[in-house]
């Protein structure tokens, strides 16, 4: 999700924009956002998925440790990786792109009847499927560039250990993290939306996004790279998956994705800002 470039406003360049402040900056956005061109919309989504995409691989390349499992610096590398995926976040919000799971916060400019459902519905529907196409084009690009050869062959083992992890998954716990996934990415784009310089939206998106890939939580837009790669990488294999283990996978992550945006997030803010003065749909 992007934010809208920075305008004059009380208070030094220095200093954060305050909540109620960011409240309605995100429901200005969200306005903007559903009226945006599909062309362009789909455009914005599918450099989206690419950039989540370079993220995720960043993250894969920068958590392979060869064949030593598991290593004895576990919390170390997946800190580290949650740093170096943070780089898709960046790339969305300061190069400008429109990722499905930042735009659940548009559920607040519903909420204050800014926007309709049928254009909330329309916008996440466009950004998903142009999130899908630029994380799929990603993901055969890096097959095609030898990626998962890199550390003879421990990043395509990496790769497939992630696919398979995520498969894997109870589908409870799939969606549990999910929810808790899209909680800190909406947290780090609110944030984002409270900052005035491109170093104030970096820093405000590291800690979030490094804590959540930390933690194990699932991603959507990440999972449209991870899986199709786990896939590929394992067709003929004893350890292959179905495309149906992934498509359940990815439907409870978005599924998660969408209540913990919306609910836990958009809603909640809502509630404490703009309840009091929404306008009519």
């Amino acid at each position: 999700m992007t934010t809208e470039p920075v305008t004059p406003a009380s208070g030094s360049i220095a200093d954060a924009y305050p909540p109620p402040e960011i409240a309605a900056r995100v429901c200005r956005l969200g306005l903007a956002k559903v009226n945006t061109a599909v062309p362009t919309m789909v455009a914005l989504a599918v450099l989206a998925g690419a950039f989540i995409s370079l993220g995720a691989l960043f993250y894969t390349v920068t958590i392979t440790v060869g064949n030593e499992s598991p290593s004895p610096l576990f919390g170390v590398l997946r800190l580290v990786g949650g740093m170096t995926f943070s780089l898709g976040l960046i790339l969305v919000v300061v190069g400008g792109a429109e990722l499905f799971t930042g735009n659940n916060l548009i559920a607040m400019a519903w909420a204050a009847r800014c926007v309709q459902t049928r254009q909330v519905v329309r916008n996440w529907v466009w950004v998903y499927l142009g999130n899908l196409l630029g994380a799929g084009g990603t993901a055969v690009l890096v097959l095609l560039a030898g990626v998962h050869t890199l550390g003879d062959g421990a990043v395509g083992e990496t790769m497939v250990r992630i696919a398979r992890g995520k498969v894997a998954l109870d589908p409870l716990a799939a969606f549990a993290r999910g929810i808790l996934c899209n909680v800190l990415v909406c947290l780090a784009v609110w944030l984002c939306m409270g900052a005035r310089t491109v170093a104030d939206k970096v820093l405000a998106i590291l800690f979030p996004i490094s804590a959540f890939v930390a933690c194990g939580f699932e991603h959507s837009v990440a999972n449209m790279f991870f899986l199709p790669l786990g896939f590929a990488l394992t067709a003929g294999r004893s350890a292959s998956f179905s495309i149906l283990d992934a498509l359940s996978n990815l439907a409870l992550v978005t599924l998660g994705n969408i209540i913990g945006g919306t609910v836990l997030v958009a809603l909640v803010y809502w509630f404490i800002y703009l309840r009091t003065n929404s306008e009519p749909r």
